[in-house]
């Protein structure tokens, strides 16, 4: 009997394999558990850099350009799978996130902002997984399709709203998907990470061990494979029974207060000897 995170004979898509964050960690992470990935990334210089070198190490990975935000790019990447040997099995999408020049109040939000940042984050997620799950049903296959939300949009995203309120939009669609589609056999879910060391992330978070302790429960920021585990874990068949979740993976950077320190006792606490009793 197979083991329930093997893939083999399986093909996952997934979009914006190649950044050298999440998306990779997920490609090499999927293609180790047996899968054939494809991996779409609108960067060909990105795909040399992050995706050639998992199938210089013998991973069935297939890299192919598209952007997923236009119907062209959608339409490509169901070519390839068509014509890729073995069977349609899951999707993950990673294509999405935001440019640190997106952070602004919400009172200069423009319009050409507000769409850009939902089609990057809300529209490429759905008719990539609106292609996805009709193939599934042509090939008549069950499947797994696995989104990316953030901590932003599962709370509030001071200056960030348009990015936040996408990402909050994608856990909707998540939902109504998961029971649109549980008829044919196709589980869709969500993770939803909190601060996690990617390429991306480092262009507008530095490093920071004294400020990641006091704002993140474990006192540390994620890392990309962390996510990644979390992702293979709701496309493989040990989570067969799991549709239509959106799962935090921060941390515990949900879990404190604002107004906690280090400690993670309350910073309005005026007696000492009553901080000093309840700590560890």
């Amino acid at each position: 009997m197979a083991h329930p995170i093997e893939l083999d004979g399986r093909i996952v898509v997934v979009t914006g394999a190649a950044g050298g964050g999440i998306g990779t960690s997920v490609t090499r992470m999927t293609a180790e558990a047996g899968a054939t990935v494809i991996a779409v990334s609108r960067s060909e210089e990105n795909l040399v850099a992050n995706i050639s070198p998992l199938q210089a190490d013998g991973l069935p990975v297939v890299p192919v350009i598209a952007d997923v935000s236009t119907d062209d790019g959608v339409a490509a990447v169901i070519e390839v799978v068509r014509r890729t040997e073995g069977r349609l099995h899951g999707l993950v999408n990673v294509a999405g996130g935001a440019a640190p020049s997106t952070w602004m109040p919400a009172t200069r939000v423009s319009r050409d902002d507000w769409r850009a940042l939902f089609n990057q984050n809300l529209e490429t997620m759905f008719f990539m997984s609106q292609a996805i799950a009709a193939e599934l049903k042509v090939q008549g296959n069950t499947g797994s399709i696995v989104s990316i939300s953030s901590i932003s949009g599962m709370n509030t995203a001071p200056f960030h709203i348009a990015y936040g309120t996408a990402k909050a939009a994608l856990v909707a669609a998540t939902r109504t998907m998961a029971v649109e589609l549980a008829h044919d056999g196709v589980r869709v879910n969500a993770i939803a990470p909190g601060v996690t060391a990617t390429p991306a992330s480092r262009t507008f978070i530095e490093e920071d061990p004294e400020r990641d302790s006091r704002a993140i429960a474990m006192g540390r920021r994620g890392l990309p494979e962390e996510q990644a585990g979390a992702i293979l874990f709701l496309l493989s068949d040990l989570s067969t029974y799991i549709t239509g979740q959106t799962l935090l993976v921060d941390g515990g950077l949900n879990l404190k207060w604002t107004h906690m320190g280090a400690d993670h006792t309350s910073l309005f606490l005026k007696d000492e000897s009553f901080r000093a009793a309840i700590s560890h």
